[in-house]
C-alpha cells in the first residue's frame, strides 16, 4: 500500500496518509481516467508487473490495486 499511495502522492499531491486502503480512486481521491492511466504505468515500473487496460476499470479502491498488483506479482 505505501508503495501505491507514493505513486498517487507525486501523480495527484494528496498526502501519502490520504491514500487509504477502502477510498475509491475517483469517488473518494478525484482520480481521472488520464491520472488513473499515469499511476497505473508508474506501478507497472515500480512493481514489476502488467496491467492491461481492460483490467483497469475493476480497480475501484486502492485495496483493489494492491490486491491485483500482489496477485501478479505472485503469478
Amino acid at each position: 500500500l505505501a508503495g501505491l499511495a507514493e505513486i498517487v502522492n507525486e501523480e495527484t499531491g494528496l498526502a501519502v496518509e490520504a491514500v487509504e486502503a477502502d477510498k475509491s480512486f475517483t469517488d473518494d481521491l478525484d482520480i481521472d481516467s488520464i491520472s488513473m492511466m499515469t499511476i497505473v504505468v508508474n506501478a507497472e515500473k515500480k512493481f514489476g508487473v502488467k496491467i492491461p487496460d481492460d483490467d483497469v476499470k475493476d480497480l475501484v479502491t486502492v485495496q483493489d490495486a494492491v490486491d491485483y498488483i500482489n496477485k501478479a506479482q505472485e503469478a
